[in-house]
């Protein structure tokens, strides 16, 4: 069997490791002071994603500092609802906010799907150039948000608690919400398969907001949709295969139907026990997560004990990527973050002995 170089490749498909794998979610991001001079340098968040050369720089930021095993590109979830038109901007403080929200029908039914290599053409630059500086030490993950959330934001006009514009569209004209979906599917296959061509190594949605939904309506309006792009995206590249990761927050209610999804992982937030998750999925998919980010607020001590606690919990074998359950926070401490990582790659160690 051909294994890949990259301890985290393996690690998605199952397959043998020395030691776990680990990278973090928005690691390159405003807890790194050299992300905030780049940043300043740049002069606003929109212009620091869609400047190649800028986003490959931050991307590789955290793997100068840290023995991560992977990078991820720096880009951001609503960067397609950008290139729909909506006009995404940033308040200090407050988030993504659009200038043209979705108000009406008419509105969804007008929606162009973006050419990636046109209007997104940003992104994929950004993928080439981080591949041509990481030189393959790392593999480099792509990404994209769910349909759903996509679409919380698109009809909300900015972040929110209960996306309630997105939930009254959901109970009052379903078929419209169906609509949308439908085109961001659309979209969000076309826009991962060009980060694909362009040389991302793994790819990973964000459903940030399917936790909001019953079971049923998860079903129904999220999962259903990511089960159409990860049946629509190349899963070979260059003669490597490309896993797929999915991670909704607040998603341990469904585990089993996610790992029926033919994704390769699952990311987990902190809300779920890994043995549990681990006896629930069996041998279908790996398990990305899932330490609390405000662990990373504590003493050294015990963020050791908690990198013990997870890897201990997941037990022997393959199949586990040790990340945070969510977003690092801008507040932590780029120490404790190498604490962490090599923690993960030195107590990991004895749970790979074959």
């Amino acid at each position: 069997m051909n294994y890949s170089p990259h301890r985290l490749i393996r690690a998605f498909f199952r397959q043998p490791v020395d030691r776990t794998p680990v990278w973090i979610m928005r690691q390159a991001g405003r807890y790194l002071p050299e992300y905030c001079a780049t940043r300043k340098k740049a002069g606003d968040f929109l212009t620091l994603c869609k400047t190649p050369e800028l986003a490959c720089e931050v991307t590789l930021q955290p793997l100068e500092r840290f023995e991560l095993d992977a990078a991820i590109l720096f880009s951001d979830i609503l960067t397609i609802p950008d290139a729909m038109g909506l006009g995404l901007y940033f308040v200090e403080g407050e988030g993504p906010k659009f200038h043209k929200p979705l108000k009406t029908l008419a509105d969804i039914k007008a929606l162009k799907i973006p050419d990636p290599m046109q209007e997104l053409r940003y992104v994929c630059d950004a993928v080439s150039l981080c591949r041509r500086e990481i030189n393959n030490k790392v593999p480099l993950i792509g990404f994209s948000g769910s349909p759903w959330t996509l679409a919380c934001y698109m009809l909300e006009g900015e972040g929110s608690r209960e996306f309630r514009q997105a939930k009254t569209l959901l109970y009052q004209e379903p078929q419209a919400l169906h609509s949308l979906l439908n085109t961001l599917t659309k979209a969000i296959t076309q826009y991962l398969n060009a980060q694909i061509a362009s040389g991302v190594q793994a790819i990973m949605i964000f459903d940030t907001w399917g936790g909001l939904l019953t079971p049923s309506a998860y079903q129904a309006f999220s999962l259903d949709y990511m089960t159409q792009i990860v049946a629509g995206l190349t899963r070979e590249h260059n003669q490597e295969k490309i896993p797929i990761v999915l991670f909704t927050k607040g998603g341990g209610f469904c585990l089993e139907k996610i790992a029926d999804s033919a994704c390769d992982a699952i990311g987990l937030d902190w809300t779920i026990d890994l043995a549990q998750a681990r006896q629930r999925v069996g041998s279908k998919v790996a398990l990305q997560g899932n330490m609390d980010p405000a662990v990373l607020f504590g003493r050294d001590e015990r963020i050791r004990e908690e990198v013990s606690t997870i890897l201990s919990t997941y037990g022997t074998g393959t199949g586990h990527v040790f990340n945070l359950g969510h977003g690092i926070s801008q507040f932590t401490s780029p120490d404790k973050v190498k604490l962490l990582v090599d923690a993960v790659h030195e107590l990991s160690q004895p749970f790979h002995k074959s």
